[in-house]
């Protein structure tokens, strides 16, 4: 008799974000035990200003605990690739990102990697924001390919940008980067508010895919919402994006990383019950899709 193994097509993660902003090393060694005896896959870690926590010693800490981690990128005020005298700045920065995802081994660097959250703008000549997005992430883009990490750029709602909102305009953004240093991060929250369908978005993000977040349509606990989760799932199968489903809400606690992220009042009885009930629910979404 063969017998078969099966194992889930997704990993699934959960962003420190949910506890607290910014990181460090002592939060984190606080929060990975838990997050990994709550039968998490992978963690995410932000980086929001370089040196907030050491990622050889977070490396360690999670090789010991048997944990993957996810990385992303912040951009608050003053990190640009648009328009802007801060590009040399914010390109040295995502290039910091880029190093601490190699040292703790995540397959990429995700985030809005082309403008501030909360700058928008009207946008009379896109294509020539996109030509210049282009040019200066390029450089970047193949730093990345070379450490064998992808910058995954994440489309965000209109009340936070207004360069890259749909996986259209990511799409068109990034035409011509290379793959291989290159792809998008999709967030459901924002996919719920921008997309007519997210699942066409989904399916017409197609390989380019690099990582995926998720959450309530509130930003809440995933599965306690109006999300067509069945539809999403199988999206994310049909296009082959085989990598982990990082839970990302946000701490209230912390004011600058809640009014950026427009949190004003508690999303879950608690951050724990909001990571171990998202959990739940997506092991049982996700567990008719095998490998």
């Amino acid at each position: 008799m063969t017998w078969l193994t099966f194992t889930h097509m997704w990993d699934i993660g959960v962003n420190t974000w949910v506890w607290t902003s910014p990181l460090t090393d002592e939060r984190l060694a606080e929060l990975a035990p838990w997050v990994r005896e709550q039968g998490f896959d992978v963690i995410e870690l932000p980086v929001e200003q370089p040196g907030d926590w050491d990622p050889h010693r977070a490396a360690d800490l999670l090789a010991e605990l048997g944990l993957k981690a996810t990385v992303c990128l912040v951009m608050p005020p003053g990190r640009e690739l648009v328009d802007a005298d801060t590009v040399a700045e914010t390109q040295d920065y995502l290039r910091h990102v880029v190093d601490v995802a190699a040292v703790v081994g995540s397959p990429v660097a995700a985030g809005p990697a082309y403008s501030s959250v909360g700058r928008t703008w009207r946008i009379d000549d896109r294509a020539k924001l996109y030509a210049q997005l282009r040019e200066n992430l390029a450089p970047v883009v193949e730093y990345a390919a070379s450490t064998n990490v992808k910058i995954a750029v994440e489309p965000l709602n209109r009340y936070e940008t207004s360069l890259v909102n749909t996986v259209e305009q990511a799409l068109e953004a990034l035409a011509g980067l290379p793959d291989e240093g290159c792809g998008l991060a999709l967030d459901v929250y924002h996919l719920n508010i921008e997309e007519t369908s997210p699942v066409t978005a989904i399916l017409a993000a197609g390989a380019r895919t690099a990582h995926v977040q998720v959450c309530a349509n509130d930003r809440g606990t995933p599965g306690r919402d109006h999300h067509d989760w069945p539809g999403i799932l199988r999206a994310l199968a049909e296009t082959g994006y085989r990598g982990p489903l990082c839970i990302e809400s946000f701490t209230p606690d912390n004011a600058s990383i809640a009014t950026a992220a427009s949190i004003w009042r508690p999303l879950a009885e608690s951050p724990n019950a909001l990571a171990a009930d998202g959990l739940a629910f997506l092991r049982g979404a996700t567990a008719a899709f095998t490998r």
